[in-house]
Formats: structure tokens, sequence, C-alpha cells
């Protein structure tokens, strides 16, 4: 086939850039799944004005391609499968690259009778990737019309692809979670112990079998019912005063050992001794409990076995937890382009990190990265929050108890540390450590082992430990709060986050990075970011750095109008308001604020929610989550900037 007539274009010719992007974001935004990919493949050939489109996923165990979407001449080709020997698909598959037949492919693959039989004259295909590199699946266009070879197709291209292989790689995730999610409830169904989960109400929502052995009672019979009804009055009163006490902990601490056990009555009239455990968690913004129960009768013969599934079950729940799809690292600044590039570099060691940057500059992502890039990325990371433990757990926390070594401690626990082990342990706020565990941790980072609370055996394990503090800590070495010597083991390696206020136009990448997931989540089309959305977002201090501004996002677009975004009403008051400068059509100036005054403005912001929530600094309206941060992380601002509660509040 030859090229057009001088004088006369294809559509790709006349391909403009920002209207495919258009294209992209209008047709997949609202999309998942097999919708998803039917939008993109419609899409694409709308864009291009090719003839055919399809993506595909690999299957490299039989080398061949199955279609996900395949639209050809106006039709959709249903349950289309391939081999790819010998095709043009094939070249992308093992190359890795786009792989671009301008025209006569034919010519090319004169034996592929279904390039014939299309007529089709030119190819372009581009592999789809996992982040490790790995080949997810392929996308293809062919046209009875050379494809031109510009700069601008190829990159239209790649965007479609790079948008599609998201997708790929998003519901490889989710298959992956559901996996997860069947061992869970596996775990569950082969407890010895009865497991109960109830509602905001203390209404029974779920049972695991084990239940109804030991209440001697159908679970049909169970779901629905108040579960203090099977309570003595005394202990149902009991119960609900240390549910309130679990809401009124930091996030990850909503679990405790019931003293004293609980008395259960049977809908037969028979009623036991239950040891018990109570925890709390948040689903869908509903909170519901979660209670242990085992009949004392019965623990010489359940020890061992319940002691492993907690250990199991703990791992699993760490595995879960560390997925996390918002996690982003986007910048170009010359300070963030070394951090990327520190990470790369220790990454494939075993050295310690040591984590510097104020709240909110993503210090864990970070940690998170640094595993995923080493050769422990598929050992547990487990993180431990030193701040928000209160300093008579942090022992035990950290490297676990035998029973009996303390009041409460009825049976065996493992620290973090042992569950961490050929893996990865993350110290946030490890600044925040009391001075007399630092010695035991110095012990872990030189020799690898360690004493359990209540122990005379030592334990041994082989851990890669990543720190990160927003304190200085060669202050608090002269000042005598933290050891010199685990300093220096510490800080082996040490990566510093720059404020987001100094990373210039990162500010920028990051809010559109934000826009387009969190409008993808709810489901709406925003338009990108403007000039006046660029100066507002520049002008502001960015006190809460990066974990600010995702929350800024967000809430500009829960309010956007019409598709743009609603900065002045996200931003804070001081920084939405509009200048009389600006009121009068001049351009406004832009504050710079000294480091004294932007701490003195997150102080003032702070003491205005501890007020508005009447100091209650957790938990639902509390101040922490007025101001959209964790609780432990608002625990260390208050200290960092001495802030405490008056006397009679």
């Amino acid at each position: 086939m030859t090229s057009p007539p001088s004088g006369h274009s294809t559509p790709l010719q006349n391909l403009e850039a920002d209207v495919a992007l258009r294209a992209i974001l209008k047709g997949t935004a609202t999309e998942t799944g097999q919708q998803f990919f039917t939008a993109l493949v419609q899409n694409l050939t709308s864009v291009l004005g090719t003839h055919g489109a399809w993506v595909t996923e690999y299957l490299p165990e039989t080398r061949r391609l199955r279609a996900l979407a395949f639209w050809l001449d106006g039709q959709w080709i249903m349950d289309y499968e391939m081999d790819i020997a010998g095709t043009p698909c094939e070249r992308v598959i093992d190359t890795a690259k786009l792989v671009h037949f301008p025209d006569r492919i034919l010519d090319i693959f004169p034996h592929r009778e279904e390039l014939r039989a299309a007529g089709a004259a030119s190819y372009m295909g581009v592999p789809l990737q996992d982040t490790d590199g790995e080949i997810l699946g392929h996308m293809a266009v062919i046209d009875r019309r050379p494809i031109p070879e510009e700069p601008r197709i190829h990159a239209v291209f790649q965007i479609f692809a790079a948008r599609a292989a998201a997708e790929l790689r998003r519901l490889r995730a989710e298959a992956e979670v559901r996996e997860r999610e069947e061992k869970v409830s596996w775990l569950l169904s082969s407890a010895m112990d009865a497991i109960i989960e109830l509602d905001h109400q203390f209404h029974i929502t779920h049972v695991n079998p084990a239940t109804e052995k030991t209440f001697q009672c159908r679970a049909e019979e169970m779901i629905g019912q108040d579960f203090r009804h099977f309570l003595l009055p005394d202990d149902a009163v009991r119960l609900v005063a240390l549910t309130d006490e679990l809401d009124k902990r930091a996030e990850g601490q909503r679990s405790l050992w019931i003293p004293r056990g609980l008395t259960i009555c049977c809908p037969s009239g028979q009623s036991f001794p239950a040891e018990a455990t109570l925890s709390r968690f948040e689903l869908h913004r509903k909170t519901f409990t979660t209670l242990i129960l085992r009949n004392i009768h019965d623990r010489i013969n359940a020890e061992e076995q319940i002691r492993s599934l907690t250990v199991e079950t703990e791992l699993l729940q760490e595995a879960l937890q560390s997925f996390q799809p918002d996690g982003v690292l986007v910048g170009e600044s010359p300070a963030f382009q070394r951090v990327i590039q520190d990470i790369a570099q220790v990454a494939p060691t075993e050295t310690t990190v040591l984590i510097t940057g104020e709240t909110g500059t993503g210090k864990e992502l970070v940690a998170r990265a640094i595993h995923e890039g080493s050769a422990r990325r598929n050992r547990p990371l487990v993180t431990v929050n030193c701040a928000a433990i209160p300093a008579t757990l942090i022992e035990s926390e950290l490297f676990g108890h035998e029973a009996g070594a303390f009041t409460g401690a009825t049976k065996k626990r493992e620290g973090r540390f042992a569950l961490a082990d050929q893996g990865t342990i993350f110290l946030d706020e490890i600044g925040d450590l009391a001075i007399d565990l630092q010695a035991k941790l110095l012990r872990v980072l030189q020799e690898g082992e360690f004493d359990p609370l209540g122990s005379t055996a030592t334990k041994k394990v082989h851990v890669r430990v990543l720190a990160a503090t927003n304190h200085d800590l060669s202050r608090l070495v002269s000042q005598g709060k933290f050891r010199e010597d685990l300093y220096h083991r510490l800080n082996v390696f040490p990566i510093h986050l720059t404020p987001l206020r100094e990373r210039g136009d990162d500010v920028v990448r990051l809010a559109s990075v934000f826009t387009q997931r969190l409008a993808g989540k709810m489901g709406r089309a925003v338009m990108p970011l403007d000039a006046e959305d660029i100066r507002r977002l520049k002008s502001y201090g960015w006190p809460g750095n990066v974990r600010e501004l995702q929350n800024v996002v967000e809430r500009a677009v829960i309010t956007a109008v019409d598709g743009r975004l609603n900065l002045e009403r996200a931003l804070p008051e001081t920084v939405a308001q509009p200048s009389l400068a600006r009121l009068n059509g001049e351009p406004a100036p832009r504050t710079i604020r000294t480091a004294k005054e932007l701490e003195e403005l997150e102080r003032t912001n702070i003491l205005r929610a501890l007020e508005a929530t009447k100091w209650k600094v957790s938990g639902e309206g509390g101040a922490a989550k007025l101001l959209g941060l964790n609780a432990s992380t608002l625990a260390s601002r208050m200290r960092t900037l001495k802030i405490q509660k008056p006397a009679g509040r």
C-alpha cells in the first residue's frame, strides 16, 4: 500500500495531542475492568483513526495473547487468542519495546493470513509492563493506510498504553488481595477459638465455625442478635466500657486483652468462663468489633495451635496493610531526584537507612520503596510508630514477652522484630524512643539478637532496619536525649526529604497525579490544572507537606464545579481569600514566610482544631480527624511544638 497523494493527509497526520489526551480522560476515567479496556480500544481507534485496535493479556507459559478487547472494522472480535510466533506481536513481547511498521507489513510477514485478510498495511504495538518490567500484555493497532512514524503519534500511543498497563496492574493487585482475603477466611474458619464480629450496636454480624461449637448454637440463630444477651449483666457493661476505651486509642493500638475474661451464657442455659481479646476497626466508615473467645478448659490442648495461628494472622495482616495503591513518589526537583537516586543505590544492599524530614514529606513511602527494591521484598515490612505506643508497652511491642512477664501478660506474644525476621522493620519517629530502650535496639543492630521480656533465652533475628524521624538527632545527642552510638549505627546511609515548599514545581506535578487518581476513584472527570490553580498551589507554604497537599486536592475534587478543581475552597482560608490587589486586577504578591512563621502558623492551626474538638485528639470527632492527620503524627507535632492541654480542660 502506498502513501496518500500529495495534498492529502491521513487522520494521524492531523493528530492533536491535547484532543487525544482529553479523549483518554473522558473515555476511561469512570471505567474499570472489561469496560475500561473496551472504552480504551474504542477511544484508541477514534483518536488514531485506525481500522483496528486491541488490548491483550500475555500468557507466558504458552507464549500466547488473549484479547481483553479487540475492535476491527467497526465490530468486536470476541474470544480472540493467538500464538505470537512469527508475528509482529512477538517482536513487541521479546524486545519489550514499541514496534512500528509504518507501511508494507505484508512484505515483512507474507505468511500471516490474518494480516492479509484484514488488508493491513501498517502496524504499531507496545508492551504493557508491570513496575518490575514483567510483560503483562500488549496493545496494538493496524491500518490499511500507512501509519506515519512521527513522535507525537508514538507519544499518544504510549499514553494509551500506560493507562492500559496501569489497569492491568490494578487488576493483578486486586486479584492478589482477593487471594489474601481467601487465606484470611481460611485461617478464621480453621481457628479453634470462637471469633465473633459485632457492628457498632454490638449486634453479631459474623461468626466462625468454632463459635457454633463453643456456644452450642447455630450461626443462623446468632447473626443479628445483640451479643450482650450472651453475657452476664456486669460483663455486658464492662464490654461497652472497654470499646469506649479502645476508641480513644491511636490507630493501630485498638486492641486489648480483657482482664478476668468474660462469662459466656449459652442459649442452652450453660455458661463458661472465657479468655477474651477485643479489637476495633473501621471499614467503609463503619466501626466493627472483633472478639476472640476461648473456653479456658480447652487452654492446654489449644494453646500451641492458637499461638501459631496468631503469628500467621499478624503476618498476613501486615502484608495486606502494606499494599498502598495511593503511595506515589513523584517529582523532578534536584532535591527529590537525589532521593530517588539514593533509594536506587541503597535498596539492593543490607545497609541501615535513616530517613529524615518534616512531618508529611513521605518518609514511610521512601521506606516502602527501599523495601520493595531489596532482596527482602517478598518478606514482611513491619512498621512501628515509636511515638504512638505507650512507653510501658513499647518494649513488649518491639521484642515480645513471655506469659507472666508482667501483669496482664497471660500468654506469650511475639514482638515486631520477631515478625520481621528475614524481612524489614521500619521504626518511624525513632527520635521519640525512650533512652532506656535505645541500648536494647543498639544490641539488635550490632548483634542481631534480643531477649523478650520475661525470657531467659536469647532470640536471633536477621532484620534490615530502616528508621525515620522529624527530629534533629544530632541535637538530641548533644542534649543527652539520644545515644550517640545508636545515632551512628542508624545514620549509616542518611536520606533527607526536602519540605514540599522547597521543591519548586513538584507541588504542581504531585497535585496533578493526586487529581487524576482521586477523580478516577470518585468516578469524576476533572480538567487539568490551569494557571490560576498552579498559582494558588505554589503560593501556599504547605506546612503539612505532601500529606496536606493530598488532603487539599481531595477536598478540591469533591467540591469541583463543572469539572474544575475548587482550590479556593479547599485551601486554607488565608491562602484561598483573594487579595485587594487581585480584586483590582493586579497580580497577587507571593508571600515568603520564615521557618519560625510557618511553625507558629502550624501551632495556631493545631490549637484551633483542639479548641474546636474540646481537646479530643484521636477518634471520631477528634482534632486529628479534623486536621487530616494520623493521631500519632498529631501527638508528635504537639510534643515538638510544646502544645499541652490546659489545666481543667
